[in-house]
């Protein structure tokens, strides 16, 4: 099954073996891209199969991705995923979060306007 926007609508997927993409239900795509965005986040396409449908956005930092959707069967609500950055300081800095040490390494955690939450690990 296609990743992504149908053909001709963008570049995106990119051409990979095997990704795994963690979604994230949200009620408004476009409000939680901009929030995604003080993480680093940028959308690289978005896709509704008509006016006025649920729409799915497709965010990328660096080679990570994620995708949001507004469609009510895709995943639950209060979703988590870990994220592994170089930056674990300069970005927590960015979102006003806090590194703890933990006994597997440092990380922060932060929740979107929708309840799901990222951890972020890293150096």
């Amino acid at each position: 099954m296609p990743r992504g926007p149908p053909a001709g609508g963008s570049d995106y997927p990119p051409a990979v073996t095997d990704e795994l993409v963690p979604v994230f239900r949200v009620e408004d795509g476009a409000a939680a891209a901009e929030w995604y965005g003080s993480l680093g986040f940028a959308v690289v396409g978005e896709h509704r199969f008509g006016p006025g449908m649920p729409r799915y956005v497709f965010l990328q930092r660096a080679g990570v991705h994620l995708h949001l959707s507004e469609h009510t069967g895709d995943a639950p609500p209060g979703s988590l995923a870990y994220f592994f950055v170089d930056d674990l300081d300069a970005l927590a800095a960015d979102v006003g979060a806090v590194v703890e040490e933990m006994p597997w390494g440092r990380q922060f955690e932060v929740t979107d306007p929708y309840g799901n939450r990222v951890r972020v690990g890293g150096t």
